[in-house]
Order: C-alpha cells, then sequence, then structure tokens
C-alpha cells in the first residue's frame, strides 16, 4: 500500500507522549473498497449459512433482525489475516511492517484482525483498552485501525484518551445496555475529560498503544463507518488467554509477519 518507511521522528514523539499516532492517506481508495467489498461477501456468505471459516462473524445485537442484509446485521469480522488473501496482503504490508518493527522490535506477530461495521443505529463501544482482552505476558501490543469509509462526526467516530498508554489496565464492567454486543466492557473508574475526537477519510491509519483508553460513539446519521483493525505484538509473546481465563480466546490467531526486521 506505500512505501515501506518507519515512525519519523514526529510520529516517535507523538507516540511516547499520546499513545498514538495518525497517518493520513496510507492506503489508496481501491484497497479500502476492496477490503469493503470482500467483508460483505463474507458478511452474506455466512448470513445465507455458508462457512467462513475460520472467520467468524459477531452480530451487532439491536440490528441483528430479519430482512437486513449481512453487513447491516453485523457488528465485526474476526479472524481475517491469515488465510484470506485481501486481507493477509493488508496485515503484512510493508510500510505498516517497517512501523511495527520500530515500535516493537525486529520479531513481531499479527495475532488478530477485525474487519468493524458502523451501520446507522449500531451501538459505539464504551471507554475501554484493548489490553484488557490481551492477558500476554510482555507489552505493548500496538493496534492498526485503518478507516475503511469516513469516520465523521455523526457516524460514531473514535475518541482517544492521550496519555492514558501510561495508565495500567484498568478494571472495567460488562457494558450495562441490554442490546450491547456481547463483550463489551466499559472503564469507569478514570475520568475522560480530556478526550480528543478523531475524524478520518478512507485510506487514513491510526497507531495506537493497546493501553491507549478509547470509545466510540453511537452511529446517529450518515453512512455506515467501516474500519480494519490488526493487532501486533513482539513474537515471543506468551498468550495466557487460556490459563488466566480458562479458555482460549476465539479471536486471537498467532501468526508471524517479521523475522529480524525481514517480511516472513
Amino acid at each position: 500500500m506505500t512505501i515501506a518507511a518507519g515512525v519519523t521522528a514526529q510520529e516517535k514523539e507523538a507516540w511516547e507522549k499520546n499513545g498514538f499516532f495518525l497517518r493520513r492517506a496510507f492506503a489508496p481508495t481501491h484497497i479500502c473498497q476492496q477490503l469493503w467489498t470482500r467483508a460483505v461477501e463474507l458478511a452474506r456468505a455466512e448470513l445465507a449459512g455458508e462457512s467462513i471459516a475460520p472467520a467468524y462473524i459477531l452480530r451487532e445485537t439491536r440490528l441483528d433482525t430479519p430482512g437486513r442484509a449481512g453487513e447491516e446485521r453485523a457488528s465485526k469480522i474476526f479472524r481475517l489475516h491469515r488465510d484470506d488473501p485481501s486481507f493477509r496482503a493488508c496485515a503484512t504490508d510493508p510500510g505498516l511492517l517497517e512501523v511495527m518493527a520500530d515500535l516493537l522490535g525486529p520479531q513481531v506477530d499479527c495475532f488478530l484482525s477485525q474487519f468493524i461495521f458502523k451501520q446507522l443505529g449500531a451501538l459505539g463501544q464504551p471507554w475501554h483498552q484493548d489490553a484488557f482482552y490481551f492477558p500476554f505476558d510482555r507489552e505493548p501490543q500496538v493496534g492498526a485501525w485503518l478507516a475503511i469509509t469516513e469516520a465523521g462526526t455523526e457516524n460514531s467516530p473514535l475518541w482517544v484518551l492521550p496519555g492514558s498508554h501510561r495508565e495500567p489496565v484498568h478494571p472495567a464492567i460488562t457494558d450495562p445496555r441490554p442490546d450491547a454486543p456481547f463483550g463489551y466492557v466499559e472503564i469507569v473508574d478514570h475520568p475522560t475529560q480530556d478526550a480528543q475526537r478523531i475524524l478520518m477519510q478512507p485510506g487514513d491509519l491510526l497507531i495506537f498503544h493497546g493501553h491507549l483508553m478509547h470509545r466510540s460513539t453511537d452511529h446517529e446519521a450518515g453512512e455506515v463507518r467501516a474500519a480494519m483493525v490488526y493487532h501486533y505484538a513482539e513474537s515471543a509473546t506468551v498468550d495466557q488467554t487460556e490459563e488466566i481465563w480458562g479458555s482460549p480466546s476465539p479471536n486471537n490467531d498467532w501468526m508471524t509477519v517479521l523475522r529480524d526486521r525481514l517480511p516472513v
């Protein structure tokens, strides 16, 4: 998607101070359209009863009603980065891997991928830290959030809390809303008045620390807001999900992407 280029001095400063940085126009429009088209194909195939394994879909509870298309009923599609050529190519993009090497070191794995649909009426995800879901033996984990469509003021944009990446993983309560998608949790023990809204155009890329507190708001107006998100970690990381939670995560799929800074 891009010419391989590592983290700039300005980005490094933002990473250390705020826990995130934004690269505008990282991916061209045709790549965003390709990923959107493939995600819709998968959502419709799954709704028709076809197997899309190893990928699987988490439904948007309040929109999961008869008569709606597959992509209108889906919240997220997980486990895309290994076997689907379009999503694997994005996960292993040389420009993206150069960034990960600068932030994580020369040995890197991609362990999670999710395509996110936010249709009109979808709920936002409350304040959380992605590291809450990652009980691993070392840190950080790095997220790469690629805007597939516009994330504007009313269609569920992201909000981040700059500097919160220096916080430990906070306790979180289960999202109390009766129609919240499975797995949503909420941090309620930390002030968020300094939050910053991140407005994005298709192809913009947000790189963020696993401890960064962030949320999305409800989709109140406008077109669908879609994003493709990958998570990366140092290859020597031990995934302790089964040990700590009692069962392995259905979302995690550890795939080596860099060895000695070279793509695998």
